[in-house]
């Protein structure tokens, strides 16, 4: 590993007990720096065996979600029910605890919060669970799909043709969303702490964090009863919105994005129009022209509701289109973007890692596995600190590789 003080989080100490729900949380604190202790059971934590595998072979050291949850970690086994006291030597010395326990096995152990924060006083412990940690959903079982379900974000997330149920977005994005809100909250707390408070409990509910992440689906409703509709590849709006994402002249996807709505943006599209040749062949320049025109924004409200806005708004939408259409799906992208327009082209994976704003961040990092004896193309951190740089330091430990070490 890597030094451990390279990231923001140098000196902070981490206990995590492995488990799905807070493995994100762990690996966004040791990501950035932060000594992450990540404790399994012996035979290891079950998501050792969550596929795809490396070289697609079946093995709890070639998991290749283990492997991308539980980067820069140092893991050592723990029988918790055997050894409750090498736990609670391992939090000597700990900032924060991160655990997503059953609410109640941890207290039939002795080894809650409530048991081990008295005589630690400035021990954060962090719980993320379905439901929080009290109240009668508490000890209901969910997963990534149900958590997303219930807590409405996949209600936003589908087609326009409603005969078609909603769509789980991919990738974890409950597991995830639970997750941002632990580590953030646990920074919080660790300010709080070291301003001269005292340490506390943060109750994590994965079905709140995902309800609060709905974009305007769950405030349309509190606020004005109304229910957004879902679209393909669009916002869900109360009011449905037209079609955007289009073919570029390559054949590669692309999505328009947020359309023009200010003047300076419509002067933009008319000079893109201009530049290209293409302004006496759009149908919609004129249109266009009249935006560009306009002494104030058009307001998202008047969109269905002011047909001169209406109007302005969609001939926006279907110009910038109509440029995409007209232009390799690379080229497109790079051109709106140099512009002001929000613009977006499809990738895959693969294009995505070698994209050259990717590449030039430095997201892709470069992970040697000894164990291989290769090195291995990893996401990094999507954050970037000039004084103190945040990377995968280093693999997923292998079951056990530290206790040694730790114990």
């Amino acid at each position: 590993m890597s030094d451990a003080g390279s990231g923001p989080l140098r000196g902070v100490r981490v206990v995590e007990l492995a488990s799905e729900l807070g493995a994100f949380a762990g690996k966004l604190l040791a990501d950035m720096g932060a000594d992450v202790v990540l404790v399994e059971p012996p035979g290891g934590h079950p998501t050792r065996w969550f596929g795809p595998f490396v070289d697609d072979v079946p093995d709890p050291e070639g998991s290749l979600w283990f492997w991308h949850y539980n980067t820069s970690k140092r893991g050592v086994v723990v029988e918790l029910e055997r050894e409750p006291d090498v736990f609670r030597r391992l939090l000597e010395g700990a900032d924060i605890v991160l655990e997503a326990e059953p609410p109640m096995r941890l207290a039939s152990l002795g080894l809650d919060h409530t048991d081990l924060r008295p005589d630690r006083p400035g021990l954060i412990w962090v719980s993320v669970t379905p439901f929080g940690r009290n109240g009668p959903s508490r000890d209901l079982p969910a997963t990534d799909l149900t958590i997303l379900a219930g807590g409405g974000p996949a209600w936003s997330c589908g087609y326009d043709d409603h005969t078609l149920p909603p769509v789980r977005g991919g990738g974890n994005q409950g597991l995830h969303t639970a997750c941002i809100w632990a580590a953030n909250a646990a920074l919080v707390a660790l300010l709080h702490r070291d301003a001269g408070g005292v340490g506390q409990h943060v109750d994590v509910s994965a079905h709140a964090a995902a309800n609060v992440t709905t974009e305007a689906a769950t405030y349309e409703w509190l606020v004005a009863q109304a229910t957004v509709q879902r679209q393909t590849g669009r916002h869900a709006a109360v009011v449905p919105t037209r079609w955007v994402r289009t073919t570029a002249a390559d054949g590669v996807d692309v999505h328009p994005g947020f359309p023009p709505r200010r003047p300076g943006e419509f002067r933009q599209v008319l000079d893109w129009l201009g530049e290209l040749g293409l302004a006496d062949a759009c149908p919609d320049t004129e249109v266009v022209r009249l935006g560009a025109e306009m002494d104030r924004d058009i307001q998202l409200g008047q969109v269905g509701e002011d047909p001169l806005a209406t109007e302005i708004f969609g001939a926006g939408r279907d110009a910038v289109r109509f440029i995409a259409n007209h232009l390799p799906g690379r080229e497109f992208f790079v051109g709106a973007q140099r512009r002001g327009l929000t613009a977006g082209v499809v990738q895959s994976p693969e294009e995505v890692l070698d994209d050259p704003h990717v590449r030039a961040r430095g997201w892709p990092v470069a992970v040697h596995h000894e164990s291989l004896g290769r090195t291995v193309t990893y996401p990094g951190v999507p954050i970037r600190f000039t004084g103190t740089p945040a990377t995968v330091r280093a693999p997923a430990p292998r079951l056990g590789e530290h206790d040694a070490e730790l114990l």
